[in-house]
Order: C-alpha cells, then sequence, then structure tokens
C-alpha cells in the first residue's frame, strides 16, 4: 500500500464529513420512527405493527431482510399510511433535508408519489407544494445548523396504475417550483415502462427530465425498453446490466452492446448497494457489480434507495464499499462527481457544485493525512530531543 492510498483511505469520520450526492431516494422509505408513531397517534392511523419507535425501527429493518416481498411492500403501507396530511407531508419532507444534510449530503433529489398521498382529500397539487415547502424548511434548518443542502423533488408515478401522464403534466407544471424531474416505480415484473410512453413523448416534448426504476428485479429487457423505447436520461438502479458483461477466467472483459452502449453513452447508474442485498440483486458487498462498473468507468453513482428499511445512510454506503472494495477518498470523489454531473439541475449549477463545493470538500480531507503525519513527525522528534 503506498503512501498515497493511506492518505485517501477515508477514516468513518471523514465518509461523514465528505460532501456526498445522492439521486436516488424515496421519501416514503426515510422516515424517523418516531415520527411515524406521533403522526399514526395525531392522524388517528392504527395500523402500525408497534408504537415504541425503538422497536418500531427494529421490525422495519427486519421486514425488509426478511425475503418476503409482501411484508416489504407492508413496510410501506405504514409511511404512506402516516403521510395523507399537508402538516405529515411537510414535517417529513422537512426531516428529510435535515437528515440528508446532517449525513454530509449536499445535493439530493428526493421522489414520491403524489397519487399516493390522497386519501386525506389533498388534491396531487397540495401533495406536492406540501413537499416542495417542507424541504425548503429542511433546508432552513440545516444552514441554522451550519451545514448545507440543495434538494429538488423527483415525481414518481407508479407503474401498475394508469396515471403516469398526469403526474408527468404535474411534474413540468412545478419544475420551476422544486421539481427537478419524473420517474415512475413499482413491480417491473409486468409493467414494461413502455405502459407509459404516452408521459415519456410528452416530457421529451417539454424538454424535461426523466428517470426510470429498470435493471432492479428485472433484467436486460427493462433496461433496453427504458432506454430504446423511452429515452430515460438515468437508470433507476440499473444494476442488471452486469448481465450483459462477461469476466472470462483469463480477466478479460466483454461487455455486450446494451452494456456498451450505456457506457459510451455515459447514462448514470443509480446504484443502491444495500437495498440490492436485500432485493436479491447481490449477495454481498463484495460481489456488488458497482466494484466491476467502477472498474470499467461506467457512469455509477452511490444511493440509498430507503434508508429506514434499509438502515442506512450515505455514510453507510460508503464505509461499506471502502470496506469492501478499499475504496478512497479518490474513488468517493468519483463517485459524487458523477452524481452531480447526472443532476437534472442546469448544467452551471452542477458545475458550480462539483468545483465550488466537492472538489474542495474531498481536497480538505485529502490534505488531513498530511498534517497528521506532519503532527506525529514533530512529536517523535521533541521527544527525541
Amino acid at each position: 500500500m503506498t503512501s498515497q492510498t493511506i492518505a485517501n483511505t477515508p477514516t468513518p469520520d471523514q465518509i461523514h464529513r465528505a460532501p456526498k450526492v445522492l439521486l436516488h431516494d424515496h421519501l416514503d422509505g426515510g422516515l424517523r420512527p418516531g415520527t411515524i408513531v406521533e403522526l399514526a397517534r395525531a392522524t388517528g392511523y392504527t395500523q402500525l405493527p408497534e408504537t415504541d419507535p425503538e422497536k418500531l425501527g427494529i421490525w422495519f429493518r427486519e421486514a425488509a431482510d426478511s425475503g418476503s416481498l409482501e411484508r416489504y411492500l407492508e413496510t410501506f403501507s405504514h409511511t404512506v399510511g402516516v403521510m395523507q396530511t399537508r402538516d405529515a407531508l411537510v414535517r417529513v419532507a422537512a426531516e428529510c433535508a435535515e437528515d440528508l444534510a446532517a449525513d454530509g449530503v449536499v445535493y439530493a433529489e428526493v421522489r414520491y408519489a403524489p397519487e399516493q398521498h390522497l386519501e386525506g382529500g389533498l388534491s396531487l397539487e397540495e401533495v406536492v407544494e406540501a413537499v416542495n415547502e417542507g424541504f425548503r424548511e429542511g433546508e432552513r434548518r440545516a444552514r441554522e445548523n451550519g451545514l448545507r443542502i440543495r434538494v429538488g423533488a423527483l415525481l414518481t408515478a407508479m407503474r401498475h396504475a394508469a396515471r403516469a401522464l398526469e403526474i408527468a403534466e404535474l411534474a413540468n407544471r412545478y419544475r420551476d417550483l422544486g421539481v427537478v424531474g419524473f420517474d415512475i416505480a413499482g413491480a417491473e415484473a409486468g409493467y414494461p415502462p413502455t405502459r407509459h410512453l404516452d408521459a415519456f413523448e410528452y416530457l421529451k416534448r417539454e424538454n424535461n427530465h426523466f428517470t426510470i426504476h429498470a435493471g432492479e428485479a428485472f433484467g436486460l429487457p427493462s433496461i433496453w425498453q427504458a432506454l430504446q423505447w423511452c429515452g430515460a436520461d438515468r437508470l433507476g438502479h440499473g444494476v442488471r446490466i452486469i448481465d450483459d458483461i462477461q469476466v472470462h477466467e483469463d480477466g478479460r472483459v466483454e461487455l455486450g452492446r446494451l452494456a456498451s452502449y450505456v457506457r459510451d453513452k455515459r447514462i448514470p447508474l443509480e446504484l443502491c448497494p444495500s437495498s440490492n442485498l436485500q432485493t436479491g440483486a447481490a449477495a454481498s458487498y463484495a460481489e456488488h457489480p458497482i466494484g466491476l462498473l467502477r472498474r470499467l468507468h461506467f457512469r455509477a453513482t452511490v444511493n440509498t434507495d430507503n434508508r429506514l428499511m434499509s438502515h442506512t445512510s450515505m455514510s453507510r454506503e460508503f464505509e461499506h464499499l471502502v470496506e469492501a472494495f478499499a475504496y478512497t477518498l479518490d474513488d468517493m470523489q468519483w463517485f459524487s462527481v458523477n452524481a452531480m454531473k447526472s443532476a437534472f439541475i442546469p448544467f452551471d449549477e452542477r458545475l458550480a457544485m462539483i468545483n465550488d463545493v466537492i472538489k474542495p470538500g474531498y481536497a480538505e480531507l485529502k490534505s488531513e493525512w498530511l498534517f497528521r503525519q506532519t503532527a506525529s513527525t514533530s512529536g517523535s522528534a521533541a521527544s527525541e530531543g
């Protein structure tokens, strides 16, 4: 191990302080357990499996780890169940921004499906405005604590429903008011993205941005359709692109035509390692395709997906990757710059974040090793004297 590698190997504290960029995070997958309990009490929601916040947090993790799709989906019925009022949406969004900022995230795109928050009588517009208000409040609280974060919303349509065009139009109406793009989510098998071609065609005509959940539970056909039929700017997950990459016994790597296209076109992959382990897309962090995709210089990014269900954060994701692949601060910077390049905000704003926030932040962290070495050397010389 060279001195340069040692210098760049991040400690948990440095990982936490490093400026991180998050592109794939679900609002209803990141609530604080205590908030769920309090909102359930305030809104009359009586279906929670536990009413003690600590026990409830454990229940969410165990249900998500159970291997049962039914139990995994049940977790979202509870979070969405307490997010049916304006006040609840404002609170959840504000706490989301606060929590991400406290974890060192400087830019985040957080997604949610407005159509899932109408049971309390809210309109789609009222849902969007409440969440946007919450994000702005969370950004303000972060600034008060000496932190900085910018949060953009992605409006998600459920692929098993028939409201994609309506949600796409909603995203377009609020595109200058905090919404930065569009997404579709839900079960991939049986619900191909081509079912919602009218929404994607509309967004392309409006010069708007969208990502598509593809290549997570389903394989290459889902990715191919998302890109070649629908025109996605990014792939939500996209981890199954590994199925089009062959690693030979002699170490030679051969890319299929779809994998080559994804790499050549610099299509961003919103990879979510911990979530992928829960859904069976990878057996361990060390075996996660992100290692090979990083080595082959795909536009790979690191994301949380559902922080509550996966008991994770951006810092935890990077801690796992540092342990599994011996990643350095340089690798962390590479992932963070990739994500910022791929964000759905204007080019000049992305560039400013990279040059004025991300690169200086990592440069400062990398310089700490040199000063620690200098202090250690000086201390040794003093003791010898």
